[in-house]
């Protein structure tokens, strides 16, 4: 029952990092004004009394149907995964003599499904600030890996032992595709990714005019700079521009992880996906920028980040004879 639950709460997570990412980039993130409800209730109003309940109560925000109802659906899928969670907790507990993982982790991640609620209010009532949203998409993409470790963990697949010095390449592989993930949810929470729509230059520069204090600055609010006033073109271009060399880093290192993988047949299925992951990966972002950043292409993208990263902790439980 474990190694069901652990799977299918892996593969729930994965939906909440799609839909959330979805629901962020359809501009529905404020789909619903307040939190965990929308307009007050549990579900988006329908009636018209309830409509113009919401309206009295927050005459700012009109009812969109469309928007609150990505928003809702997100909430729902996240809850779901929030019960799976603390179910796996309690077996893992009480099985704790026989189960593969350790039941402190399965507590730690109830701790932190409890965190990327905290963050998910958050990105409501501070109006998608920056910090706010990047935290609660790196949340996300930990809680992915946390499930999808546990679930492999339990799996009857074949462990490789490789040499110390490639399995610490691979082990900071993890590292490596963390940071972009930061950089790329930075990227997106300012909505800087069409601040240069060439490539591989930027506005027709190898290394355009950027601003990085400005760019990189955590506390500001959406849109703005340090100072209260609007985020001007140069910060945006090195939110971008930084994201592109992370890029180039994931590249080159997961090239060279795919090289030591191959040097073992059993794991060469394994080199050959994340070869295909990442290549793919890299054709959707600059697919994203030649063609203006369309819906399909950025979820695809968010997507592929996530399915990185799953491949990644595959390798580690699967191939590596590592303890943890």
């Amino acid at each position: 029952m474990f190694k069901a639950l652990s799977m299918l709460a892996a593969m729930v997570a994965f939906c909440v990092v799609v839909l959330g990412s979805y629901v962020r980039l359809s501009d529905a993130g404020l789909g619903c004004p307040d939190w965990p409800g929308c307009y007050g209730a549990l579900t988006v109003p329908q009636s018209e009394s309830a409509i113009q309940s919401a309206q009295q109560a927050y005459p700012d925000k009109p009812v969109e149907h469309a928007k609150a109802w990505k928003e809702m659906a997100h909430r729902y899928l996240a809850g779901s995964l929030g019960l799976l969670v603390l179910a796996l907790a309690v077996l893992a507990y009480r099985q704790r003599c026989v189960i593969k993982t350790p039941w402190q982790l399965s507590a730690g991640l109830v701790v932190l499904i409890v965190m990327q609620a905290l963050l998910g209010m958050w990105t409501v009532t501070l109006l998608l600030k920056p910090v706010v949203v990047t935290l609660h998409l790196l949340g996300g993409m930990t809680t992915l890996a946390l499930l999808s470790w546990v679930a492999f963990r339990h799996g009857s697949q074949q462990q490789i032992a490789l040499p110390a010095s490639q399995q610490r390449w691979l082990q900071l592989a993890l590292v490596v595709w963390m940071a972009q993930v930061l950089l790329g949810g930075w990227t997106s929470s300012n909505y800087a990714a069409l601040a240069c729509t060439d490539f591989p230059t930027c506005h027709g520069l190898w290394w355009p005019d950027m601003d990085i204090g400005e760019a990189f600055h955590l506390t500001r609010a959406l849109g703005q700079s340090r100072d209260g006033g609007q985020l001007h073109l140069n910060a945006l271009t090195a939110i971008q521009w930084v994201h592109r060399l992370g890029a180039l880093v994931v590249l080159g290192w997961m090239l060279v992880s795919v090289r030591f993988l191959l040097q073992r047949p059993v794991s060469r299925g394994l080199a050959w996906g994340l070869l295909a992951i990442v290549l793919c990966q890299v054709a959707i972002g600059v697919g994203n920028l030649l063609l203006q950043l369309p819906l399909v292409l950025a979820v695809l993208h968010n997507a592929g980040a996530a399915l990185l990263g799953v491949w990644l902790v595959a390798i580690h439980a699967r191939l590596l004879n590592t303890s943890y």
